[in-house]
């Protein structure tokens, strides 16, 4: 009988400890999970930006990784930069205008281009002629494997003229150093090295 007794005692005893561990893995799941939850959802509220517009309403605005969006505006500071520097108007000012806002995107690579191309007198020709210059960039090659990013670009040059329209094959090449964003530099790049590798026409035609 006594040892009867002490089998149920024991049994007792294993049965409270089972549940004992059980309830205590069932307390930090759940302890672990809301400390999982908490942290997700204060992750997420980090992602979120209210911008006040004019000190009238609120809104929501998401924040991004700003190595995500590096290539795309990569891209899209090479691409202001030659239609800056190569859209010509037989304008003296237009033209400097263009030039000078270029030359925020660019080291003095570009400026001595610039200097080259003034010194042969193309400047000139483009106002006495009343010549217009388009450029419409087909595609940027940009390895980001390696810093400074290498650049290549290929774009079209179409020059118009009173009867005729010339278009050429423009090839340039370039680095894209890290730089501070500005006003006059959203992108926060610097395109250094810049060389044009290729220039020649295409086709002429009558307008």
């Amino acid at each position: 009988m006594e040892f009867k007794s002490l089998k149920n005692i024991e049994t007792g005893f294993r049965q409270i400890r089972f549940f004992g561990i059980a309830y205590l893995f069932v307390c930090a799941s759940l302890v672990g999970f809301s400390l999982w939850k908490a942290y997700s959802f204060a992750e997420a509220q980090r992602q979120k930006i209210y911008v006040l517009d004019e000190g009238k309403s609120l809104m929501l605005a998401l924040s991004q990784d700003l190595e995500q969006n590096r290539p795309v505006e990569a891209r899209e500071h090479v691409k202001r930069f030659h239609e800056l520097f190569f859209t010509l108007a037989p304008d003296k000012s237009a033209i400097e205008g263009n030039i000078q806002r270029a030359m925020f995107l660019s080291d003095r690579s570009a400026y001595e281009h610039y200097s080259d191309l003034a010194e042969q007198g193309y400047y000139n020709r483009i106002i006495s002629g009343n010549v217009s210059q388009r450029i419409e960039v087909d595609s940027i090659s940009c390895n980001f494997n390696n810093y400074p990013y290498e650049v290549v670009t290929y774009a079209r040059l179409s020059i118009i003229r009173e009867k005729s329209i010339t278009e050429r094959s423009l090839v340039t090449k370039g680095r894209l150093l890290n730089s501070t964003r500005s006003d006059n530099n959203p992108h926060g790049f610097i395109f250094e090295a810049f060389r044009v590798v290729e220039n020649k026409d295409l086709r002429v035609y009558d307008r």
